[in-house]
């Protein structure tokens, strides 16, 4: 009997000693795997925020350049011009001022100024600076000796800096006064205080001129760092330890361990550098050692659990809730992981399409504007033919006629142009009523030049009332151009060439314009972008692309086919604008 007895007690020793040294053992492993994934995991999530810092600055460091560059070219085209070049000769600047403002909605640029021989602002697009002597400031006797344009670095009194770009103005070999123009780089330290990052922009002398913390300009990197550095090496050994989940620091700022990158600009020796803390890096290393900690942790527990409990039956129940644990840990860690991957997939396609989107949207951009000034162009340049033969024949009046249609299709490029820059954001228009009929006289008068001479006839048949939508009129213009342009081309082999619109009210206000040409060939690319028929040289094949994108954001539709007795038929439908009746009633 007492041998029976002893066996359940060493056995119950024996499997309590398994379970101590099991204990230890997992111990032992939760100490390497935290350690080992602390790791692998601080670097890796350090080398991928060190990567996003220095597609960071390398995008600030462009961004800085490129307005450098644009600005730099502006004090040689102002110098060239006659306006200012006749007001320095004559002394009379009473329109100078209003045509320097009138620029510099066009360039974007701070301010500029210009001064005469003796280094006075006698024009500035602040008129507060009207009158203020420059003779002896280094930006303005650079640029008198200098043929060049001159770049200049000028302190403020307040704080801060000024960016100028000066040059002479000459006429006949005679320096009349000197033009500058002020970049506005305050508007980056204004986009990167919005960061968690700081930056700061150093010229060829190391001194700070643009920073995210104001107190930093005019100082040193080292200088501006000992601002914020701990004081002491027993608070720098504290800060040290206690950031043990990162690489080691570059730099401390403000108390805390920061990477340091740093970006050379081509300009003048200026460099950008910035810092970016470990905040993230910490974030998620420590979440991943938290879940490592927890499953250790449980783990943990069930070996206690064991020690607890010595019957075989507690035992099994125990094993068979360890099992159904350690079974929803592996689909959590694989749940967590799969998240991951998902995440990771799903920054990386973002980026590529947003990437992608600003791409497109510039190319598109781009070759909308070549192809929607061509038509205005030409309008120009045939009145300004006949504008000549006028005055050979003494006909000033109609001469002067002429010239006014010239100014209307200048402000009409002008409005072309503000009109494509809002491509890249289409939504935000604001639309109002727009008489249909009206916009169609308009585009008839621009393309009057190239249909008088072309002897194209034009047949049209318009209600008696009004036809009106709600959209944009300039765009509605732009559409009824193009379609006019497809039909001129169309019918250029034509004996006869005719073109019919018709306008007419129901539903939908609808458009039609018909000619006698050849028709279309492949009617399912027409609207397709670069898609033309016309010779090399006579289009690109947008028109009809960027027409049907107009016409589709105003809620319409563009379409075309080929006429039962020949030539092609374009239809423009667009929702015609309710009565005040019917927008009662709705509402």
């Amino acid at each position: 009997m007492m041998s029976d007895a002893s066996r359940p007690e060493r056995s119950s020793i024996a499997v309590s000693w398994r379970v101590r040294f099991a204990i230890a053992a997992l111990l032992v492993l939760a100490v390497v795997t935290i350690s080992i994934t602390n790791k692998l995991l601080t670097d890796r999530f350090t080398e991928s925020t060190r990567n996003r810092a220095e597609l960071r600055i390398a995008l600030y460091s462009g961004n800085l350049l490129a307005e450098l560059r644009q600005n730099a070219i502006v004090p040689q085209l102002l110098a060239r011009d006659p306006t200012l070049i006749g007001a320095l000769q004559t002394a009379d600047y009473s329109l100078s001022t209003q045509r320097l403002i009138s620029f510099v909605e066009e360039i974007g640029a701070a301010s500029l100024m210009l001064y005469d021989i003796d280094g006075r602002t006698v024009a500035a697009t602040d008129r507060n600076r009207l009158g203020s002597a420059h003779k002896s400031e280094p930006y303005f006797v650079d640029a008198i000796r200098s043929n060049a344009t001159i770049f200049s670095t000028i302190a403020r009194e307040q704080g801060g800096y000024r960016f100028l770009y000066s040059r002479r103005m000459q006429s006949g070999g005679e320096t009349l006064g000197v033009i500058a123009v002020e970049v506005d780089l305050q508007k980056f330290e204004r986009a990167w205080a919005g960061i968690s990052d700081a930056v700061i922009v150093m010229d060829s002398t190391g001194q700070i001129i643009l920073a995210t913390e104001p107190r930093w300009r005019g100082l040193t990197e080292p200088e501006a760092l000992a601002n914020h550095t701990p004081q002491s090496a027993i608070e720098r050994a504290i800060q040290a330890t206690t950031d043990w989940t990162a690489l080691p620091p570059d730099a401390y700022l403000q108390g805390e361990a920061v990477m340091r990158l740093e970006n050379r600009i081509p300009f003048r020796g200026w460099r950008m550098s910035s810092y970016t803390t470990y905040a993230s890096v910490r974030e998620k290393v420590n979440g991943v050692l938290a879940l490592e900690v927890m499953g250790f942790a449980i783990l943990l527990a069930l070996a206690f659990y064991f020690l607890s409990r010595r019957t075989a039956g507690r035992l099994a129940i125990f094993q068979r809730e360890s099992a159904k644990l350690r079974a929803l840990n592996l689909a959590l860690q694989r749940e967590i992981a799969e998240r991951k991957r998902v995440q990771q997939t799903l920054a990386v396609a973002e980026q590529t399409l947003e990437q992608s989107s600003k791409l497109a949207a510039l190319g598109e951009m781009s070759a909308a504007v070549s192809h929607e000034l061509n038509q205005p162009l030409a309008a120009m340049k045939t009145y300004l033919a006949g504008a000549r033969l006028l005055l050979n024949r003494n006909r000033q009046e109609e001469a002067l006629s002429s010239f006014g249609r010239i100014d209307d299709l200048i402000e009409r490029m002008g409005a072309i142009t503000r009109q494509l820059k809002s491509y890249a954001r289409k939504g935000q228009e604001a639309f109002s009523p727009v008489d249909m009929g009206a916009a169609l006289a308009s585009s008839l008068s621009m393309m009057e030049p190239q249909l008088r001479q072309r002897q194209v006839q034009i047949s049209r048949i318009l209600p008696d009332n009004p036809v009106l939508v709600m959209g944009d009129r300039m765009r509605i213009e732009q559409v009824m151009v193009n379609l006019l342009r497809n039909a001129l081309d169309a019918t250029k082999s034509e004996r006869n060439p005719q073109v019919d619109i018709i306008l007419s009210a129901g539903e939908t206000a609808t458009l039609t314009v018909r000619d006698n040409g050849p028709g279309i060939e492949d009617l399912d690319a027409l609207f397709e972008p670069f898609y033309t028929t016309k010779q090399p040289g006579d289009g690109v094949g947008l028109g009809l692309a960027i027409s049907s994108g107009i016409v589709n954001d105003l809620g319409g539709r563009l379409t075309a086919r080929n006429g039962q007795n020949g030539g092609a038929v374009f239809e423009m439908q667009l929702p015609i604008l309710a009565d005040e009746t019917k927008i009662e009633a709705a509402e």
